[in-house]
């Protein structure tokens, strides 16, 4: 009984319906996370990129020196 109280919906096909605006609220929660996971990703790929560009002007150094 203390549940039911809080439930705005009636069943899990009026939750995804959202009212009729199921599309668009769907919608925004799924370009929110994949803009949240670029954010997560780019900088972790930039990272490795960067420690590759190093390692081979490290090489590259070391082989021009000797």
């Amino acid at each position: 009984m203390f549940l039911d109280s809080y439930l705005f919906f009636d069943s899990f096909a009026d939750f995804l319906a959202m009212g009729k605006h199921g599309f668009y609220v769907w919608l925004c929660y799924g370009i929110t996370a994949l803009v949240i996971l670029a954010n997560v990703v780019a900088p972790i790929r930039q990272r490795k990129k960067l420690i590759d560009q190093q390692t081979r002007l490290q090489r590259r150094e070391k082989k021009n020196a000797s």
